[in-house]
């Protein structure tokens, strides 16, 4: 069970699962801290990158408001992801990669369609108008695709799988989400306490540094969540 305390209003909390990005965090935080006017921080959840990561935001946060987090080891993206929930202090979550693939300088508008929308949660598409990926190989696509495809029952978002979202806080208070995979925005989707849901188009460009940490051993974790949601939306319609 996530719990999630209440949270200062008008404040946004920005969580960033790291490992292995003392390439990109510098840039990252400072491209956030020149677009984003509004009151709020910035959580580094840093699983014990052998890259001094954690090292490198700690010396930003003498400059900037960031509250880095150092874990013991390499625990997961979605585990990173509801840490960084229950460390936050904002009313609004807002989840995004640290490898730039995901452009900062997008956040306004996400809080900006929160509020004209009326929506609960705002994700950041690749798959909508508007939108696009950059740099992909043929592979990936292919992989993102058939994913996509596979989810397809458990939401009506076109982009369930995005690693770029924001929310409001009250939406996962106290909701039993799992720690399994890189994929937390789908579990939100499916168990979460919301009504709307909005998607605003952005391109997804590649990473420059770094490598990616896709492996089996993250497919793996995929499948098996799938049968969970799966499973969790089942009991859901058989109690209905």
């Amino acid at each position: 069970m996530v719990r999630v305390h209440a949270g200062q209003l008008n404040m946004i909390s920005i969580i960033i699962p790291t490992y292995n990005e003392a390439g990109n965090i510098k840039e990252l935080i400072e491209r956030i801290e020149n677009c984003l006017s509004e009151s709020h921080e910035l959580i580094i959840i840093d699983d014990a990158s052998p890259d001094q990561t954690a090292k490198i935001a700690e010396e930003l946060a003498r400059k900037f408001p960031i509250k880095v987090i150092r874990r013991l080891g390499k625990l997961g993206l979605a585990s990173a992801v509801l840490t960084g929930f229950r460390a936050a202090s904002g009313d609004l979550l807002c989840v995004m990669d640290s490898d730039l693939s995901h452009p900062p300088e997008i956040i306004p508008a996400l809080l900006e369609n929160l509020k004209t929308k009326n929506a609960d949660i705002v994700v950041a598409s690749r798959f909508i108008e508007g939108s696009g990926i950059e740099n992909w190989p043929k592979l990936r696509r292919l992989n993102t695709a058939l994913a996509s495809l596979v989810v397809r029952p458990l939401t009506g978002v076109k982009d369930p799988m995005s690693g770029f979202f924001l929310l409001k806080r009250e939406t996962v208070q106290n909701i039993n989400l799992v720690p399994r995979g890189y994929k937390i925005l789908l579990e939100i989707l499916v168990k979460a306490k919301y009504s709307s849901v909005f998607e605003f188009p952005f391109v997804f460009k590649d990473r420059i540094c770094g490598k990616s940490k896709l492996n089996l051993k993250i497919y793996w974790e995929f499948v098996m969540q799938l049968f969970s949601l799966y499973a969790y939306k089942l009991g859901k319609c058989l109690k209905n």
